[in-house]
């Protein structure tokens, strides 16, 4: 079996050569899809015009055949193979793995890793917590002063305290969740890490099915916690938080495409989940019928995972609509996944979500949307969408269209919501949701009138992987939002990030969504796979914000003007407290963590031409 770094090394290769790769594959012949598909076949038909030709960038069945089978599942669902792979089918993607890898587990931590103490308590009611995707369930993503303790002055002074890496990963996908003292958090390998805040020492670790790229959560039950989160197959999982033992787990969509990559929001003995889908990417494929996925929320019972309710966000079931010109079958309506955490209003007894694009025709009146659900039984009381008829897939190529892209010139503009809705009280007593999207756009929405729309600003040009992405945050004031608008150019047939286009914060007032003040964003110069696009989820303090950008900043910024108060660089290789060969990367998808006088973060996203890394980071006030 390849070492560690061996088998780094490799996937590295694999992501040093995306587009070669992608080439390759869909250059080669289609396999017809089986109810039993054979690695073999696949491998032949699909892989090996590249990996059985002598390339540099690109590793060798041999050393292929070295590495276990769970490391090559890994690199395709996502990781470096993770492009390469959008056409296969679930059990496709399986099939190779197995008939090119060998059997049986990864090796786990070192077991020095390992605290001396591994005891976990937990209150019934934590003091001091970031549980989730957001410590409140208005998703803000605003810590208060008493629970953050760190002071702009104590921000100037942070320093790193203990870096822990995410053995054999490409990026850091999982914000971590902190809870009385003890780290919960997900990863590529699909390990569940519990840690201790103030060390980094691993208290234990579970074996999930798939990537958990997803905030966890925990929920008292009896006299322990549940541990609770979903995986990138669409299986949920209860875990008991004190000791790691899993105490349910079940799939909560049977769609082959489903995943779970929104956090899930947990409110009184109930966890609400939305389900979102790769269907989009599979239409790659010619062969691919185009598409039967439709997005959802679920209401499970956390003591014992028992549906309470589901409510999909499309209304009519797919049907066959056509033929596209290579003869498959096409299939609508489709998508509109949730990819974001719920929102819960207590007050009003709602529950809110976010939508994405759809993925066929017809378009329906709830993709790219704002729903508000009955929180009791999921009956959606409204909806308010705000780019009608955005029909995308990823068979829609630059330039070129596959047959599965969308007839008619309807394709796009692919303006999802990718973030969740801030529900923020305003001064005058009332409430607004407050959601950006991909366009670029902010809208204010008053969820007492069906989410009619009462203002709209721009913060962002708005593209495929632009405008706002993973999510915004508000101090009650201001609602604060970051741009990614990253570009990409071609070089020697190669998508290369653009170092200088992209990125920028914007404060915007609660009140009237008029402009505060914009931070502009801060070029990259020769670094390389570097942009200054700030797509991650931001987080706020008082008197604080904290924005990460694709070139492996974090910078705090004052809330008042926007100045940068501190900066720390995460690019870089780092010692880390389990023994792991670590570096930080671009820094994408989830925002830091501020709990009890401590800041936490990951680093590292190989996605979109992003520099890869694998490193959860914990810092602290100097003394």
């Amino acid at each position: 079996m390849a070492s560690g770094p061996a088998l780094r090394d490799s996937l590295m290769q694999m992501d040093r050569a995306p587009f070669a790769l992608a080439t390759c594959l869909l250059a080669s012949a289609i396999a017809a899809h089986a109810q039993a598909p054979s690695g073999e076949a696949i491998y032949k038909q699909r892989c090996s015009p590249c990996h059985d030709q002598p390339d540099s960038r690109i590793p060798p069945r041999q050393a292929l055949q070295k590495m276990p089978a769970l490391r090559i599942l890994r690199a395709m669902n996502a990781g470096a193979m993770m492009t390469v792979a959008y056409p296969l089918r679930r059990e496709e993607r399986e099939a190779v793995a197995n008939y090119l890898g060998t059997p049986g587990p990864e090796p786990g931590p070192k077991p020095e890793a390992f605290c001396k103490e591994r005891a976990i308590s937990l209150k019934q009611i934590p003091a001091l917590s970031w549980n989730g995707w957001s410590p409140t369930l208005d998703n803000a993503r605003f810590q208060s002063a008493d629970a953050a303790r760190l002071s702009i002055s104590q921000v100037r002074k942070l320093k790193l305290k203990w870096a822990f890496g995410l053995d054999g990963d490409i990026s850091a996908y999982a914000q971590p969740t902190v809870v009385d003292g003890h780290i919960f958090m997900g990863s590529g390998a699909g390990l569940i890490y519990a840690l201790r805040a103030d060390t980094g020492c691993i208290e234990w670790t579970y074996q999930a099915g798939a990537l958990v790229r997803e905030a966890v959560a925990t929920a008292a039950l009896d006299n322990h916690h549940a541990l609770l989160f979903g995986d990138l197959t669409g299986t949920f999982y209860a875990l008991k938080a004190e000791t790691g033992r899993l105490l349910w787990k079940k799939r909560i969509e049977d769609h082959e495409a489903a995943l779970l990559t929104g956090s899930p929001t947990v409110y009184n003995g109930n966890v609400y989940v939305g389900v979102a889908s790769w269907e989009e990417t599979r239409a790659i494929n010619p062969a691919y019928p185009c598409c039967s996925f439709r997005g959802s929320v679920v209401a499970l019972r956390v003591r014992d995972g028992a549906q309470v309710w589901k409510t999909y966000t499309i209304d009519d079931a797919p049907h066959t609509t056509g033929k596209t010109s290579t003869g498959t079958l096409r299939q609508g309506p489709s998508g509109a996944g949730v990819w974001s955490a719920p929102t819960i209003d207590p007050q009003r007894g709602m529950l809110y979500v976010t939508t994405g694009d759809n993925y066929s025709a017809p378009a329906t009146t709830t993709s790219d949307a704002v729903l508000g659900l009955d929180l009791t039984t999921g009956r959606m009381l409204w909806s308010r969408q705000v780019t009608p008829a955005d029909v995308y897939n990823s068979g829609c190529g630059a330039g070129v269209n596959g047959p599965n892209c969308p007839e008619g010139g309807t394709k796009g503009p692919d303006y999802d919501f990718g973030s969740s809705a801030i529900l923020v009280k305003t001064a005058q007593g009332g409430d607004l949701l407050i959601a950006g999207q991909k366009s670029g756009m902010v809208y204010a929405l008053d969820p007492g009138h069906k989410g009619e729309i009462v203002w709209t600003q721009r913060v962002g040009k708005g593209g495929t992987i632009g405008g706002v992405q993973w999510g915004m945050a508000s101090d009650g004031q201001n609602v604060y939002a970051a741009a990614s608008d990253a570009y990409f150019f071609t070089k020697d047939q190669v998508r290369i990030l653009s170092p200088d286009q992209g990125g920028g914060l914007t404060a915007l007032r609660v009140a009237d969504g008029k402009r505060a003040w914009h931070a502009e964003p801060q070029p990259c110069g020769s670094r390389p796979r570097c942009s200054p696009a700030q797509s991650a989820a931001l987080t706020a303090i008082p008197g604080m914000v904290f924005s990460g950008s694709m070139d492996g900043h974090m910078r705090a910024f004052a809330s008042e003007d926007g100045q940068v108060i501190w900066d720390f660089d995460t690019s870089r290789p780092f010692t880390t407290v389990n023994g792991v060969a670590a570096k930080g990367g671009a820094i994408d998808g989830p925002g830091p963590v501020v709990v009890n006088g401590m800041l936490f973060m990951n680093s590292g996203y190989g996605r979109f031409g992003g520099a890869p890394g694998n490193v959860l980071l914990a810092f602290a006030p100097e003394e």
